[in-house]
Order: structure tokens, then sequence, then C-alpha cells
């Protein structure tokens, strides 16, 4: 994606160095993530294969493209990450990338502390420490998140309090917690093999991705960036997260769409494929338009993300709503138009349904982000 200096010069187009990154990330994903992996995996608690994730960080080099070369990444922006996460939507990826890769290692580059990102960038960037970040699944302001922080003995910290829906927070080895304190909202550090910390597993509707509820009792921290800071740094990892997230569901929503597409050929009825009837070449229309809107959307999101950080918070939303819409009118299609076989559980239609359906209520529906987009805008 080249992105010269000023709007009118804005190319979405990809440049060959990311196409083929695209093309690289596409056949590790073939090879390690078809349907049978991805069935086994969703069946574990863990949720991941950990031979495919040391894969990923030391021959492709995945976890660490927008970390910085001086803490131990690649130096890439978030477009690379952005295409990494979509064509983990195709594949329907199971494992901690999202949580790892965006949120836990965006929460360190935008927190300010340096001592805090040597101390752990370069392990995410090896896969070596899998993370995540304690971002409420709903918009700023949303309920299921009370954690409140006080003094501990030297400089250590006490958290108290309950954190839900922490994505692949059962199986991070750090854990970044923003918590009440009496400077304001701050940022802390949380080992996930520290005392008084409590993991279960939450039920989902989507079994290849995995959130957990966290409970904190008297659980020692350490403060991560300024006193008082965090709101600003979780405004930004949040509209990130969307834009990430929008990637992801592009790639969900363009499977879905092929799958559809290859059926239509393929299935006949009254002599003639299903795909040469009106009424399925409309339904497959619509769902072409809405893709490609998506996508259009969730490429600016990236632009936006490395080139505009002022434009990201309405971006992110606007890329947001209208991947969620078109993922699940996709997958909802997908499976409308397989007909019978279609709501089988031996068939993958439903898959990417559930990743749709739970991944269009994650970090805020289409009609929150709607309503947050309009006050940005000052309506």
């Amino acid at each position: 994606m080249r992105t010269p200096g000023s709007p009118a010069d804005v190319d979405f187009a990809f440049s060959p160095e990311q196409e083929e990154l695209r093309r690289t990330v596409r056949q590790f994903l073939d090879k390690t993530s078809p349907e049978a992996e991805v069935r086994r995996l969703m069946a574990t608690e863990r949720g991941y294969d950990p031979d495919s994730w040391r894969r990923m960080a030391g021959e492709l080099g995945l976890l660490g493209l927008a970390i910085p070369e001086g803490y131990g990444g690649a130096g890439a922006g978030f477009a690379e990450l952005g295409i990494v996460a979509q064509e983990m939507g195709r594949a329907l990826f199971c494992g901690p990338f999202l949580g790892t890769a965006v949120l836990a290692a965006s929460a360190l580059l935008e927190s300010g502390d340096d001592a805090a990102r040597r101390g752990w960038l370069p392990a995410i960037a090896a896969g070596e420490l899998i993370a995540t970040l304690a971002l409420p699944g709903t918009l700023p302001g949303g309920t299921g998140w009370e954690v409140t922080a006080r003094p501990g003995p030297g400089d250590d910290w006490i958290l108290d309090g309950i954190a839900q829906f922490v994505l692949d927070g059962h199986i991070s080895d750090l854990i970044l917690v923003p918590a009440a304190a009496a400077s304001g909202t701050s940022l802390f550090a949380v080992s996930g093999a520290a005392p008084g910390l409590a993991r279960g597993l939450l039920p989902a509707f989507d079994a290849t991705r995995k959130y957990a509820r966290l409970r904190f009792s008297a659980t020692p921290a350490a403060p991560v960036g300024s006193a008082g800071g965090a709101a600003g740094v979780l405004a930004r990892v949040f509209d990130l997260a969307c834009v990430a997230l929008a990637c992801e569901q592009v790639g969900v929503a363009e499977r879905a769409l092929d799958m559809a597409r290859d059926y239509a050929l393929l299935r006949t009825q009254f002599g003639r494929a299903i795909g040469s009837f009106q009424a399925v070449k409309h339904k497959l229309a619509d769902v072409l338009l809405e893709v490609e809107a998506a996508r259009s959307a969730a490429w600016y999101g990236l632009w936006a993300a490395d080139c505009r950080p002022a434009e990201l918070p309405v971006v992110a939303s606007i890329a947001k709503a209208t991947c969620s819409a078109a993922a699940y009118l996709a997958t909802t299609e997908n499976i409308h138009l397989h007909g019978g076989i279609g709501y089988t559980w031996e068939h993958p239609a439903h898959l990417y349904f559930r990743r749709a359906t739970t991944s269009r209520m994650w970090l805020g529906d289409p009609a929150g982000h709607h309503e947050r987009l309009l006050s940005r805008l000052g309506y």
C-alpha cells in the first residue's frame, strides 16, 4: 500500500512486497490451517498449535511485523498486519495473533514506556511470549470491566476485580490490564502465572476464537506507562483493533463469497447450474457489492492507521461497521445458497457464520459504531 504525503496522492494498491507477503501467508495458512486442523483446534482448550505459532514467528516473522527493528521486529506498518489478518480470516486461523501482535504489541508501543517495550516486545516478535490486552469487548464506556489498582510493596501494585471477554486471556503469558487507580485509569502488566489470578474460558458461539474471564484477587502487577495515562493508549489501541478485526472480517466475507460462487457453479437443478438462475445471480451480486465496499473501508483504515492518525477514530468505526455487516451477509447467504447441506455440522459454512457473528459484536456492533461515528462528526 503506497501512501504518499497528501490525500490526493493516496494509492490503495499494495506494493509488490506486500503482495508477496499476502501470497506467502496464504500458502502458509493453506498448509497449517486447513478445515480439519481448524476443527481439531477449536475443540481444544488451548485453541492453537504451538508448532505453527513458532513457525509464524521464526520462518515468517509475522508477530513482529509492526514492531520497530529496535525492539526486535521488522519495522513494517500496520498495513502489513492488516494483510495478515485478512488472510487469517479467510483461513479461520486459530491462534492468539490478534491479542498478541495487535492488542498487546500496540498497547506497549503506545504506552511510551521504553523499559516495558524493551522487556517484552522482542519476546513477542520472536514468538516466545503470548500476550493480550484486557480490552473490554464493547465500545468504550461499556460494561464487563471493573478492575481497581492500589499501591503494593515496593514498586509493585495490587489489582482486584474482574475482566470479561479477554481475548486469549486463558493462555497469555503477559496480560496488560487497564485499572482504576487514584491517579486515573492506568495500565498494568500481570504475569499469567501471578498469584491471585484466576482464569477461565467463557463459552462462545465461535469456538475458533477463545475468550476468558479473569479474576484478580490481590494480584501483583507492574505499572506500564505514566500513572493515569491509559485512556489515550486504550483509545488508540481500540481503533487499531477495530481496523485489524475489519480486515479479518473481509477475509471471512471473501471466503464465504467464494464458497457460494463455487457451489452455484457446481450444483445443478432442472438440468442447469443454479448459478444461472436470476435470483441466485442477484444474491451473489449483492454480496459482492458489500464485500467490495468492506474491502475499501478496511484498506482505508489501514492507510489511516499508518499515515493519518487524526482520521483513525472516524475511519475505524466506518471500517468496523461496514465489514461487520458484509461478513454477516456473506456468511448468511452462503448458508442459504447451499440449502440443506449448509446447515449441517459437517459443512464448513457454519464455521464462517459463527466467526462473522461473534466478530460483528466484539468491539461494538454496527449500530453502536454508527452512533459513535455520528458523535465524532458532531451530530
